[in-house]
């Protein structure tokens, strides 16, 4: 990795599907850091499914020819003027998707800052990941558990943050039993939680390997996206950003079940009938980011109960590959980019 005033990077030139290439490998300048940042050498950054929807322009742009990634591990190099906090130059630290909240409106002010109106994100508002330096607010930062690889803990920033929070969110009862439909990245780190938990865990997902990686994890059991489960559910979170699984996720729930909706994005919810999917009590509710309790809570959590994350690895100049793969169905577990 170079050290000097120029890095390699990805940049979103064309927003499209990943068929019609829309990144750009290029050279820019490493960033520098704003007073209250980091400046930070990129060692590993995750392949999130949220990156796609940013690459193929199911969620436009903020900011034009922004580098992708936000689920990244990286060495502290240089701070930026006034920047105070607990991380020091050579410190390993994690940069996460929340990146900026005003601090000041009443969402902030109640502790829900994932509902700040003001709020900006890593590879959307800023650039992230896909790159050999990028920078973090100090405040924004995350420290790191131990015993994990690079590879390892880059999935933990985002996959495993957003579905401890989607797991909150679901409400499930002790010793409850959880259906997980889809099952990527998020879904294979939230299911070992659950279990860690004592729940009993069924997954619903289209892939042959998902399946069996689930039943290797150890799901109670394992069937196609749109199949019942052998039981009926108290919650269940839906990971995949499939509208049309919303139904039979919600007709697999017992009386007075939670559907929890994990993704940023959604295809549409087909009508819904009141009596099949809604009586009784049964309710849905989505997941909008997370707040930065939730992800130290969610890496102390981490620390405490060793997590197998699944991470197929590509060469930062592989990301478009990675990408495509990703789009097209072929990872079982979380892809990360090694730096």
């Amino acid at each position: 990795m170079s050290t000097g005033t120029s890095m390699t990077a990805w940049q979103v030139r064309r927003p499209g599907p990943m068929s019609t290439h829309p990144l750009d490998r290029v050279t820019v300048d490493v960033p520098t850091p704003a007073a209250g940042e980091l400046l930070v050498a990129v060692q590993a950054c995750g392949v999130c499914r949220t990156d796609l929807h940013v690459s193929e322009g199911d969620l436009p742009v903020h900011r034009p020819n922004v580098i992708p990634g936000h689920e990244v591990v990286a060495e502290v190099v240089a701070l930026g003027p006034d920047t105070e906090g607990e991380f020091k130059v050579g410190d390993r630290v994690g940069i996460a998707w929340l990146r900026h909240t005003c601090g000041q409106c009443k969402f902030c002010l109640r502790g829900d800052e994932n509902l700040c109106p003001n709020s900006r994100y890593t590879g959307w508002d800023a650039d992230g990941g896909y790159a050999e330096f990028t920078t973090v607010p100090a405040a924004f930062a995350l420290p790191l558990p131990e015993g994990y690889s690079d590879t390892e803990l880059a999935p933990l920033l985002c996959a495993g943050i957003i579905g401890y929070r989607a797991l909150i969110r679901a409400e499930l009862p002790p010793g409850g039993r959880l259906g997980i439909y889809g099952f990527g990245g998020s879904a294979h780190i939230t299911a070992q939680v659950a279990l860690a938990q004592g729940a009993e865990v069924h997954v619903m997902t289209r892939g042959e390997h998902a399946r069996e990686l689930a039943l290797a994890l150890g799901a109670a059991s394992a069937q196609g996206a749109d199949e019942p489960p052998p039981e009926k559910l108290d919650a269940a979170i839906l990971f995949a950003p499939v509208g049309e699984l919303v139904l039979p996720a919600l007709e697999a729930l017992d009386r007075g079940g939670t559907l929890s909706v994990a993704g940023i994005y959604l295809s549409d919810i087909p009508v819904l009938n009141y009596e099949r999917h809604l009586f009784y009590e049964r309710q849905i509710r989505s997941v909008t980011s997370n707040t930065r309790e939730d992800a130290r809570n969610f890496l102390a959590f981490a620390g405490r109960h060793r997590i197998a994350v699944t991470t197929p690895e590509y060469p930062l100049d592989r990301a478009e590959d990675a990408l495509t793969d990703l789009a097209a169905g072929r990872i079982a577990g979380a892809a990360v980019l090694r730096v």
